[in-house]
């Protein structure tokens, strides 16, 4: 499995999606971290400035975790059968671990409040 966070800054999880050049690839295997790789997109790539219908470097991914999204953004990669989940959490580890808990326990990320603050957007 593959899992982007936007992180505009390259240091923390950041919000601003559509607008977000910089992304951390997180490859995950057995539910664990495998390792992660830095992408960062022409201008011209963001989502914001590019078109829904032509390829993206993202799609291949399967999980979109970022601070802020709109519902452009958001249906786009819907659409592409990719997962949205925004978070309050700053740490772009500590958000991809928890996601990765409450995927392992089954638990939904819609229509409860938890504690680290993740929702599906």
């Amino acid at each position: 499995m593959k899992i982007a966070v936007t992180s505009q800054n390259k240091h923390s999880v950041t919000g601003h999606a559509g607008k977000c050049r910089k992304f951390w690839i997180y490859e995950i295997k057995e539910n664990a971290i495998e390792g992660r790789t830095l992408l960062e997109l022409p201008m011209e790539q963001a989502f914001h400035n590019s078109s829904p219908h032509e390829p993206h470097p993202l799609d291949n991914i399967q999980v979109f975790i970022t601070g802020g999204m709109g519902g452009g953004v958001r249906q786009r990669l819907t659409s592409k059968g990719i997962d949205c989940v925004i978070t309050e959490e700053s740490d772009l580890e500590t958000a991809v671990k928890h996601y990765l808990a409450h995927l392992a326990k089954g638990e939904p990320l819609s229509g409860k409040q938890i504690p680290i603050h993740i929702r599906e957007a």
